[in-house]
């Protein structure tokens, strides 16, 4: 379903550190508020996934965290390690291995996951203990929130709020 009011897009704005997929010059952005715990989530990363494909060039995505840890415990957690994997340069990687195996994100299972994609897992492992990405998924909580995002997936093209991948998909192709 979506949700037809406007919000103020200067809240949109890009990022120096945000999780941009596709072209930097694209004219279309998709900006998403997703929990990796949220299975409506990963169904919804599918969906963008293929929209960057077909319209490669002009569709850009920007990931942002929504971390629903009153439902999803492991949420925020997986959030952190995410930003962790991001400061080794692979943030794409990991959100797809978050994604696909949603299911076992305790750290265990996370630290199993970095050692995968060859990432620096002690440094991980420090980062996680300290919690050094806190402050970066809180930014981005508190940004939905200011955008009104209640629940995961939302997603905002231009000035709308949309909470199904598929109307944003429609208003995607729309755009394109």
């Amino acid at each position: 379903m979506s949700v037809s009011n406007r919000v103020d897009s200067r809240l949109l704005a890009i990022q120096p550190d945000d999780h941009v997929a596709g072209a930097g010059t694209a004219p279309i952005t998709v900006v998403g508020y997703c929990d990796f715990e949220c299975p409506y989530c990963a169904r919804a990363q599918q969906v963008m996934s293929r929209l960057l494909v077909r319209h490669e060039g002009r569709v850009r995505y920007v990931f942002r965290h929504f971390p629903l840890v009153h439902k999803h415990p492991l949420a925020e957690q997986a959030a952190e390690f995410a930003e962790a994997a991001a400061a080794q340069g692979r943030f794409w990687p990991i959100h797809d291995f978050l994604f696909t195996y949603q299911e076992t994100l305790d750290l265990g299972d996370l630290f199993t996951y970095a050692g995968k994609l060859g990432l620096d897992v002690k440094r991980i492992e420090e980062e996680m203990a300290r919690r050094a990405y806190a402050a970066r998924v809180q930014r981005d909580l508190d940004g939905g929130r200011r955008l009104g995002v209640t629940g995961t997936p939302t997603f905002f093209l231009n000035d709308m709020r949309y909470q199904d991948e598929d109307e944003v998909a429609r208003a995607v192709r729309r755009a394109a």
